[in-house]
């Protein structure tokens, strides 16, 4: 991953230039003290993540993120806790709170690492079958429902809604929804994950029935469905948002 640091205080950029040596898949290419020095770097060089400051003294690092047109990930790394919420409103990867740990250093580089795959994982037409393995023909699942087997087609499923210990398969052109007594996690590993995605803790959608997304929430034909403040960065980057 290209990274870039941006960051007033030489010290904190010098921390964090120890840390990105340490991880064999960050190439740092430039660390800069003035977040507008760095605008000419982001839109020649592919950057794929940038750990900015907030509080600089030519523009504020939200400030600076939110003017980005084709916007990289970003971990904001900052002193003050007190921006959080902002931060996360932005989508960013992590918010690190100085002096940063290593250890959440790489667990918000790992976390950038794995949305950056998925951003650019290739749409095919791959599914997986009831065992969980890519199966390029199937393109159903069977689901128990009272006492007998149903199929279903996976592009059928609009969205696919969690009630306690089941889940409530809303299937497209039918007001019938199926019932199953099964958790979100073996539904998941059954659900080719380019077209099925966790988007709240009691909600998985198809991608290919969003119709808009509106703040934080996703229109399929009249319901809306909320966006979990722990789902969102992967939904949006999922999507190019």
């Amino acid at each position: 991953m290209n990274c870039i640091i941006i960051d007033d205080e030489p010290l904190a950029i010098e921390v964090l230039e120890n840390y990105c040596e340490n991880i064999d898949f960050l190439d740092l290419v430039g660390s800069y003290t003035n977040p507008l020095e760095a605008i000419s770097t982001i839109k020649e060089k592919k950057i794929d993540l940038i750990f900015c400051d907030i509080e600089m003294p030519q523009i504020s690092g939200i400030d600076f993120v939110r003017s980005l047109d084709n916007r990289p990930l970003f971990i904001f790394t900052t002193a003050y806790s007190q921006y959080a919420v902002e931060g996360f409103d932005l989508n960013a990867v992590d918010y690190l709170v100085k002096p940063i740990p290593y250890h959440r250093f790489i667990k918000a580089v790992s976390r950038a690492k794995e949305l950056l795959t998925l951003k650019e994982k290739p749409i095919t037409g791959n599914v997986f079958s009831s065992h969980g393995e890519v199966n390029e023909t199937q393109k159903f699942i069977f689901v128990k429902s009272e006492y007998e087997s149903i199929k279903i087609s996976l592009d059928e499923i609009e969205y696919i809604q969690g009630l306690k210990d089941y889940l409530k398969i809303h299937i497209s052109n039918t007001n019938k929804a199926v019932l199953t007594l099964m958790n979100f996690k073996e539904i998941l590993d059954r659900l080719p994950s380019n077209q099925f995605l966790r988007v709240h803790k009691s909600f998985i959608v198809n991608v290919d029935y969003i119709k808009t997304v509106q703040r934080n929430k996703i229109v399929i034909n009249d319901m809306r469905i909320p966006i979990g403040e722990s789902y969102k960065v992967e939904f949006y980057t999922m999507l190019g948002l």
